[in-house]
């Protein structure tokens, strides 16, 4: 019997992720098919498609456009830089769509990310998050053999939060609750070329 959603390890989507370069809806699903075997699942986005981002993603990004997002009230303003592999993909209305897209979210979520990807974090940023995690479980009175568990849980949606890709787009009537990632992955595909965030800045009047 296939595994539920709830049974999937996140270790193996994460792998299969690093490996085929395909959605983290597309990885859950390909698993389950698979009954949890990572290397069937690869050959599942194989036959469907998905795994040609891996073939990408190592391809240079030298193209690409820096984006600009105003929102309404003034008070808040992002840039955003999208990278692609040519000046014929920079210049195309998805993939201005998609660098709005993205630059919309980071102006409108109501937990501003910190860095693009999760590995783009600070060690030392996780190590002081991981210090307030295990002192406020000790403070609440969690016992010794489960704090460690509780800071580790604590700490892994926190790293999700901050990490502009791993947030579902702020729109998400209009995208299904769909990851930035997935959003990425999805541009990806439909134009053939490697799509990277290269950087934000968000600005707010006052801080």
């Amino acid at each position: 019997m296939s595994p539920e959603g709830g049974d999937i390890k996140a270790t193996d989507v994460k792998e299969l992720r690093d490996r085929t370069g395909a959605g983290i809806m597309d990885c859950k699903a390909a698993l389950a098919e698979a009954q949890g075997d990572v290397d069937k699942a690869i050959e599942i986005l194989r036959v469907k498609g998905q795994a040609s981002a891996a073939k990408r993603s190592g391809r240079a990004t030298s193209e690409g456009i820096v984006t600009s997002y105003i929102h309404a009230t003034g008070k808040v303003g992002v840039l955003v830089e999208v990278q692609c592999e040519t000046d014929f993909v920079a210049r195309s209305d998805e993939f201005k769509e998609f660098a709005r897209e993205v630059a919309i979210h980071v102006a409108g979520t109501p937990t501003p990310p910190l860095v693009v990807s999760a590995e783009e974090i600070p060690e030392e940023a996780r190590e002081a998050e991981r210090q307030v995690f295990e002192a406020k479980a000790r403070e609440e009175g969690k016992p010794d053999d489960i704090v460690p568990k509780i800071v580790e849980g604590q700490l892994s949606k926190w790293s999700k939060e901050a990490a502009l890709l791993d947030q579902e787009h702020v729109r998400t009537d209009a995208y299904d609750g769909k990851t930035i990632e997935e959003l990425r992955a999805e541009i990806a595909s439909k134009t053939g070329e490697n799509v990277r965030i290269a950087r934000f800045a968000r600005f707010v009047v006052g801080e």
